[in-house]
């Protein structure tokens, strides 16, 4: 960018808008941002006061702002990921699906560390919808160099840097804990609170079985479950340090392999969760029960994308992982589960 004489300034492209204010007529940008100055602009911009500009400096090479963007944002999106048309220097992207929001946000942060390069998202980790808008980019000068752009573009080689994973839909064993509920004294609730649950995330609970405060009969349940063809299985009750609570013990029985039991999550810290072979098993609290958002919320459908997570993933949400249980809940569009 360079300042010129306004005599000196037709054909040559405007670095930045030109408001013009007539009184009671007119107030707004009389001349935008690469506009290319004409000869006959030249009383108008006096009568503005203008007698210099700002104007840009540019090689033939140079990439307008509109075609930076849509490059870096091409080079950015994965699958579900769709691109509005460049306007004012700016692409955003959007979801052409439903399903669950990936962000690498180390290419991320390798993006925006090249020069001139503006990249903004949502967080990753949320359930998003056909339509809704997730990120934008733009490059910040009118025009950058060709190297800039294909800077932006390598670092995306490795991509996506952001996609849309679909939820599976999966077949969902349940196993209700308890001696209470076992013996008949007390009316489960959990079952239908997750059938809910499963059911608005596009999977089914095929069984529930009750077992007794024994991790026998626990891990027995679970057994039967995943030769009936469970793709998943959910463990209620039992799930807190009291002795009698032998729900971690069943799912260790029946070859679970704890990845976590405990996450630094409220309402969700007594959470366990576990694979046997490859399939997942949730230990959950009674909070899931209890709380219309808790950590389900945020992992099951991170399962059901078909994530295999591990224990760095759960250390994670402790920053972010408390909910401030507001009187008028605004999940996802919140802090909870947000790192």
């Amino acid at each position: 960018m360079k300042e010129v004489e306004i005599k000196d300034a037709a054909g040559m492209v405007l670095a930045h808008d030109l408001t013009q204010i007539i009184p009671g007529e007119f107030k707004g940008a009389r001349f935008k941002k690469g506009y290319v100055i004409k000869e006959s602009d030249i009383e108008t911009l006096l009568d503005m006061g203008k007698k210099h500009l700002f104007v840009v400096e540019k090689s033939d090479s140079d990439v307008h702002e509109d075609d930076a963007a849509m490059r870096i944002a091409r080079a950015a999106a994965g699958n579900g990921i769709g691109l509005t048309v460049a306007k004012e220097g700016k692409v955003e992207l959007f979801a052409e699906y439903d399903g669950l929001l990936k962000i690498n946000t180390d290419m991320l942060a390798a993006l925006i560390d090249q020069d001139e390069v503006m990249f903004a998202s949502m967080h990753e980790n949320r359930l998003v919808k056909k339509g809704d808008k997730l990120a934008g980019t733009r490059v910040i000068p009118l025009f950058v160099s060709e190297a800039v752009v294909a800077g932006a573009e390598k670092v995306c080689e490795k991509g996506p840097l952001i996609e849309i994973k679909k939820l599976q839909n999966l077949k969902i064993g349940v196993v209700t804990t308890g001696s209470e509920v076992y013996s008949g004294r007390i009316k489960d609730a959990f079952g239908p609170v997750l059938r809910e649950k499963f059911s608005k995330l596009g999977s089914v609970v095929i069984e529930q079985l009750f077992a007794d405060d024994d991790e026998e009969m626990i891990a027995g349940c679970i057994r039967k479950l995943l030769d009936m063809g469970a793709d998943m299985v959910g463990v209620t009750g039992g799930m807190s340090v009291d002795p009698d609570d032998r729900t971690p013990a069943g799912i260790r029985k029946a070859g679970g392999r704890i990845v976590t039991y405990g996450a630094p999550v409220l309402p969700g810290s007594m959470f366990l969760f576990a694979y046997i072979g490859k399939t997942p098993v949730v230990g959950l609290p009674g909070c899931v029960m209890y709380n219309n958002i808790s950590i389900f919320e945020l992992i099951v459908p991170r399962i059901l994308a078909g994530e295999t997570l591990e224990r760095k993933d759960f250390k994670k949400l402790a920053h972010g992982g408390l909910c401030l249980n507001c009187e008028t809940c605004s999940y996802p569009n919140c802090g909870f589960g947000k790192a």
